[in-house]
């Protein structure tokens, strides 16, 4: 696993080979940040990285400037290996929750500037997630939602759907906030 650019282009992290999540691919990866800074400028931004697994996206995010990560991993091995990932690059910029994304998601009242997620393709409730993320407000005004997915999904009928990219069997749907969407889903405190 390779960190691209940013202020830890080049750094490298062996993923065991134990592990069940998949990093996304270096290629895919790449492609997709070039279409994120498209949408938003990340330096300075607050991002958060659902379904972790090896930190990839969490470090890629750090790397390329973000102010502040929350990563949600729910799988004990995977999140120690981010710590140990964290711990070498020095860092502590990286807020690591350990638990059910679904619930983090249902239960969250902070928005972000882009909520990247990358779960399991054979996920139970997968196709659900892009509507969720944008229903509960986890988005601020013109953040964007990346969603990565298999071939299969097709999202384009889904609100705030803006494109779809595939990089091989790498796809990602992006999902953008309006003022509109955000203004319907904000949470209130009753």
């Amino acid at each position: 696993m390779r960190i691209i650019t940013g202020i830890y282009k080049g750094r490298r992290f062996d993923v065991p080979r134990t592990f069940k999540a998949r990093p996304t691919t270096d290629f895919a990866k790449e492609n997709i940040f070039n279409v994120i800074n498209g949408y938003l400028d990340l330096d300075g931004a607050d991002a958060l990285d659902l379904f972790s697994g090896t930190g990839s996206i969490s470090l890629e995010l750090l790397s390329r400037g973000c102010r502040r990560v929350v990563g949600v991993e729910a799988d004990r091995d995977h999140c120690a290996f981010i710590r140990q990932c964290l711990q070498k690059l020095g860092t502590d910029a990286v807020s690591l929750i350990r638990g059910d994304v679904f619930k983090f998601v249902s239960r969250c009242r902070e928005q972000f500037d882009i909520v990247f997620a990358d779960p399991p393709y054979t996920l139970e409730g997968l196709s659900t997630l892009p509507s969720l993320i944008l229903k509960q407000g986890l988005l601020k005004e013109d953040g964007i939602l990346v969603f990565e997915h298999g071939g299969r999904n097709d999202f384009s009928h889904e609100a705030g759907f803006v494109e779809h990219r595939a990089y091989g069997s790498v796809n990602f749907s992006i999902f953008r906030a309006t003022a509109q969407t955000v203004a319907q889903s904000t949470p209130t405190d009753e």
